[in-house]
């Protein structure tokens, strides 16, 4: 057995169908009393029913959460939960709300709870992301994790077919990457490998039957394993890049996420050959690459940056954001096979397999 180091998360999980009634008794563990619910301006409805659950304890909701978390807004909640005298915030719904709860904590340290309505795994994780001036920022603090996570598959149940794909297999690119991490360890391989597998069970079954309970929570579970893993170790090629995607030509997430994942992997293939079998593996194929890319492909997908609002003359910018961003990463970057992992991943080619 090789020499490691695993530093489990103090998080607090709660899963099951039905598990957001838990949410009261959660807060009087946390000795919460008056709670900042957050969610974004289409998950108003069901921040309302969380802050139903809440009564007398629920000081207010900020439904204007958006992607990659711009300072503006975070500060506009920062003042939000001053200003309503919140102790707690609850954020209901995707990485987007998650994110801006962590903005929250960062800035006062109020303990976050959690509430996944999709599999971006953020929940389970001490990574925070900024936006402003058209960068994205990342970081870690452990003062951002949040205390307790609920995972209810219901809450899943009406998340868009197509949003559940990109979604799940953004999860797959936090496992991923954990299987290459410098840090990576014995523990987290073992998650990562099931987290991708469970994720590759449920995203077809899903496209099926879009209410398969069973299918939504092996989602969930997967995405929950998948983001322990990014929460226990270091990013690497694929996440640097999605950030500076999103963050500096507001791309969408997890389409980002879907689109670039296959050829960050071919990036990467030859020089971590053990992580590349444990995900084609997982994901029952021969090639990590080829197989997140026939993944994503065969449930309706986008596989191509050129379909989700990348223009093709800010790619040589997005290169030079990347690469002024140094990282660990088990091939070194270079220059221009970056530019030519973002022109594939613009036009959305199939990773091909080395010989």
């Amino acid at each position: 057995m090789e020499s490691f180091v695993y530093q489990n998360l103090p998080a607090r999980v709660v899963f099951g169908t039905g598990a957001l009634a838990q949410l009261p008794p959660e807060m009087d563990a946390l000795d919460a009393r008056r709670a900042l619910v957050l969610c974004t301006p289409g998950q108003r409805a069901l921040a309302e029913r969380v802050a139903d659950l809440l009564g007398a304890r629920a000081a207010g909701i900020f439904d204007r959460a958006v992607m990659h978390v711009p300072i503006e807004t975070a500060r506009e909640a920062r003042e939000a939960a001053r200003r309503l005298g919140a102790d707690c915030a609850v954020a209901i719904g995707g990485g987007s709300t998650t994110g801006l709860g962590k903005a929250i904590a960062l800035d006062s340290g109020l303990p976050i709870v959690a509430i996944p309505t999709t599999y971006a795994g953020s929940e389970m994780t001490p990574i925070y992301g900024l936006t402003e001036a058209g960068l994205k920022k990342t970081g870690k603090d452990p003062r951002v994790l949040p205390r307790t996570v609920i995972y209810d598959p219901e809450l899943s149940w009406r998340l868009p077919v197509a949003l559940s794909v990109t979604s799940g297999i953004n999860a797959i690119a936090h496992a991923a990457e954990g299987l290459y991490a410098p840090d990576r360890n014995p523990i987290t391989d073992l998650m990562a490998e099931e987290g991708i597998a469970a994720l590759a069970r449920a995203l077809p079954r899903i496209r099926a039957q879009a209410q398969d309970a069973q299918a939504r929570s092996d989602a969930l579970y997967g995405a929950w394993l998948c983001g322990t893993v990014l929460g226990a170790v270091g990013m690497g090629l694929h996440h640097k890049l999605c950030h500076t995607l999103g963050g500096s030509f507001n791309l969408p997430h997890a389409e980002t996420h879907t689109t670039v994942l296959p050829h960050a992997l071919a990036y990467n293939a030859a020089a971590a050959p053990q992580a590349m079998a444990r995900i084609a593996r997982a994901l029952g194929g021969t090639h990590a690459a080829q197989a997140v890319y026939d993944l994503a492909k065969e449930q309706g997908a986008p596989v191509a940056l050129k379909d989700i609002g990348m223009r093709a003359q800010d790619l040589d910018k997005a290169c030079e954001i990347a690469m002024g961003n140094q990282y660990p990463n088990p091939r070194p970057l270079e220059r221009s096979a970056i530019r030519s992992l973002l022109q594939d991943a613009f036009e959305g080619i199939r990773p091909i397999r080395p010989a």
